[in-house]
């Protein structure tokens, strides 16, 4: 997982309620296992017409933030079913850091998982931070994860709070399984001691 650590970037405003993971990523796009090629469907039900051209509106396919790593969302972000092809399709985009007041628990332990870095902020700061990112690619908004810290294009911060071990893990780079790597011998040393004990394992 690449470890998450300073961003400043542009930062797409999605002022929408209840992006549910259907939006995020349409059902007919879960076939695969491969977290690479989703980044192409991502909200494509909003992003695209039914002939496949763009539609021009949708703030992704405006120019200021076709390149935009941070999305600052409505109430509720990532509800709806628990599939992991969302936080996998906003990667595969580029979103690195999704600011939102709330957050579904599965989708927001999904981002944890891989690489992705959930904000949760109070109505004022995300008021602020809507109104930050509407002026587009001139504007860029700075996150410190270390710091704890959001910093907007005018030099406001504006702190926030994060579980210390998710903290971790974003800084580290270190997914479950890195985790789990990192005591390989532990692992190693318990399973020749178990088939001491117990041959017939």
């Amino acid at each position: 997982m690449e470890k998450f650590n300073k961003l400043t970037a542009v930062a797409a405003p999605m002022p929408l309620v209840n992006i549910d993971t259907d939006m995020i990523i349409p059902k007919q796009y879960l076939k695969t296992i491969q977290r690479k090629g989703l980044g192409k469907n991502l909200f494509a039900e909003m992003r695209y017409k039914d002939d496949g051209s763009e539609q021009e509106d949708f703030v992704l396919n405006q120019p200021a933030y076709r390149n935009a790593e941070i999305l600052i969302a409505g109430d509720n972000f990532g509800c709806g079913s628990s599939r992991e092809h969302a936080p996998w399709a906003l990667l595969d985009f580029g979103i690195r850091c999704v600011i939102s007041t709330s957050f579904a628990d599965i989708f927001h332990n999904n981002c944890f998982r891989n690489g992705i870095l959930p904000i949760e902020v109070s109505q004022e700061d995300l008021s602020k931070l809507m109104e930050d990112a509407e002026r587009g690619a001139n504007a860029t908004i700075s996150i410190d994860l270390e710091a704890q810290e959001i910093r907007g294009p005018d030099g406001g911060v504006i702190q926030f709070e994060i579980d210390q071990f998710n903290k971790h893990c974003l800084l580290t780079g270190l997914d479950e399984i890195g985790l789990t790597l990192k005591k390989e011998n532990k692992v190693t040393e318990y399973e020749e001691t178990r088939k001491m004990q117990q041959p017939w394992l």
